[in-house]
């Protein structure tokens, strides 16, 4: 069952798609549905990939299928262009475009540089940052600016934005953002050490950090890296 945005949504990609093979734009999605965040639109795209009715083509930014549409709803049948007698040449037409990469970006939420002391709900709404959109996968995302060199070896870097699926629990040796009694926040390697749970740096002059996991509260996992060059 879709929710009256999730259908209109998919009903307007299908007639872009239908109408010129080629999938709109994040913002041409957010001006239809009249959200006043590309956000809105992300997480509208992920609810419907999760349900099946949507997938994002690989490796490109601005390339959807719609797989599936809601009972009750019929695709548009495609028009056969007649064939012309012998001798009369056929009219040409251009080729449907093929969908293409684009530019687009997304807002998430900027919760400020993982700080001792400060929850990650703690930081919520405090500033947006716009992220390429083929940076980021289904779910939903923040990002942080790192502090410090304990992950560098992971090719981490002080200044650095992550770029955070939000989570609540993780597999052996992802990346998370883990919260420590409530009260700080880490960027460190996730791995169990027998019934504890260890928080391992990318950097051979920290020492891995082992905690009870009632201390440990996953708030994440790493989805990407964004670098900015002066």
């Amino acid at each position: 069952m879709l929710t009256a945005k999730q259908q209109e949504l998919l009903i307007f990609i299908q007639n872009r798609l239908e109408e010129g093979g080629v999938s709109p734009s994040f913002d041409e999605m957010k001006d239809a549905l009249d959200l006043k965040s590309k956000s809105g639109i992300h997480r509208l795209i992920s609810a419907l990939e999760e349900r099946g009715f949507l997938r994002r083509l690989p490796n490109r930014a601005r390339a959807l299928e719609v797989l599936k549409l809601p009972e009750g709803i019929v695709r548009a049948k495609k028009v056969v262009p007649p064939v012309s007698p012998p001798g009369i040449a056929a009219p040409t037409t251009a080729p449907a475009s093929l969908p293409i990469a684009a530019n687009d970006v997304i807002e998430i939420p900027m919760h400020g540089r993982i700080a001792a002391g400060v929850p990650i709900e703690a930081l919520e709404g405090q500033a947006m940052l716009s992220v390429p959109a083929a940076l980021l996968g289904a779910g939903d995302h923040y990002a942080l600016e790192v502090s410090g060199d304990s992950m560098i070896e992971a090719g981490i870097l002080d200044g650095d934005y992550a770029l955070i699926q939000r989570a609540d629990v993780a597999r052996e040796g992802q990346i998370v953002v883990a919260l420590i009694d409530e009260a700080e926040a880490t960027l460190k390697y996730f791995r169990r050490d027998g019934a504890r749970v260890r928080l391992d740096p990318a950097n051979s002059a920290y020492e891995p950090q082992v905690y009870d996991p009632r201390q440990v509260r996953i708030q994440g996992k790493l989805a990407g890296i964004l670098r900015r060059y002066n």
